[in-house]
């Protein structure tokens, strides 16, 4: 349970064990019916500094922290219970969720309840500016990023992470959101980051970091792998590919998933 970045509503959480083939899906148990809004492409309502999911009246929003802990923790099939609009974002990264997954274990499921993995036939891009996300054929699975900000302590970042090669839980979770202080008030008129505090995100001045010390040196960048994961796995399960993004956004990540899923469809 916590308090969600936006909205600033204190919700609580509950996931249980799917059955095999449903996918991932939330559940607003706080609503008449209690409707189900799956964690899939198609569901995604808007983009705005954070992944929001709807069906019909029903939302659920900054969904993409507990989504990259599911899928990078092999979690396929999962029960989102969630009594409010938006997840909590506890510290601002996906180590909370990825230490509660691997207290509680998993449970494999048979081969043939599992999507084949399969390579990207061909490269796929979606550009804004100078701003891009692109998958390409790759042997292996891939995620590159790379930020540039005008604040000299982040200034120009880039990382590249493989599940193959080093851990999400170790290397990609423990990265916090990011902000910057010069947009705090504008965003907050917009009646955005309600639930943001120094508690649970990592703020940049002009000077520096108001609230140091960062996890990692490139925290930040590590963080928009993080948040890449998260949108991807909207996909369900992703093609072998390398997926590179430069100065992108939920939106231009949600592009490629919906080109992506149009590439599936024709093959």
């Amino acid at each position: 349970s916590g308090v969600g970045l936006h909205t600033g509503t204190l919700t609580r959480v509950k996931i249980l064990p799917g059955v095999p083939g449903e996918g991932r899906y939330f559940v607003r148990v706080d609503l008449p019916g209690c409707p189900v809004i799956p964690a899939r492409f198609d569901a995604v309502h808007q983009t705005t500094l954070s992944t929001e999911l709807a069906i019909a009246e029903a939302s659920v929003r900054t969904v993409e922290h507990l989504l990259a802990a599911l899928m990078a923790m092999g979690v396929e099939d999962a029960r989102i219970e969630v009594d409010g609009p938006e997840l909590p974002l506890l510290d601002g990264s996906a180590l909370p969720w990825v230490e509660a997954i691997a207290q509680v274990g998993l449970v494999p499921t048979t081969p043939g309840d599992r999507a084949e993995i399969s390579p990207l036939a061909s490269a796929i891009s979606v550009y804004e500016g100078d701003a891009f996300v692109s998958a390409l054929p790759c042997a292996e699975l891939r995620f590159s990023y790379g930020i540039d900000f005008p604040e000299p302590a982040i200034g120009n970042q880039w990382h590249s992470w493989s599940p193959n090669q080093s851990s999400f839980a170790t290397d990609i979770a423990p990265a916090r959101t990011f902000g910057m202080a010069r947009q705090i008030e504008q965003l907050q008129a917009a009646g955005l980051i309600k639930g943001g505090s120094l508690d649970n995100a990592l703020v940049c001045g002009e000077t520096g970091w108001i609230n140091p010390p960062l996890r990692f040196p490139n925290e930040p960048v590590r963080h928009k792998i993080l948040d890449l994961v998260g949108d991807l796995s909207l996909l369900g399960p992703l093609p072998l590919a390398h997926f590179i993004a430069y100065k992108a956004s939920h939106k231009l990540h949600i592009q490629l998933v919906h080109l992506l899923a149009e590439s599936r469809v024709q093959i």
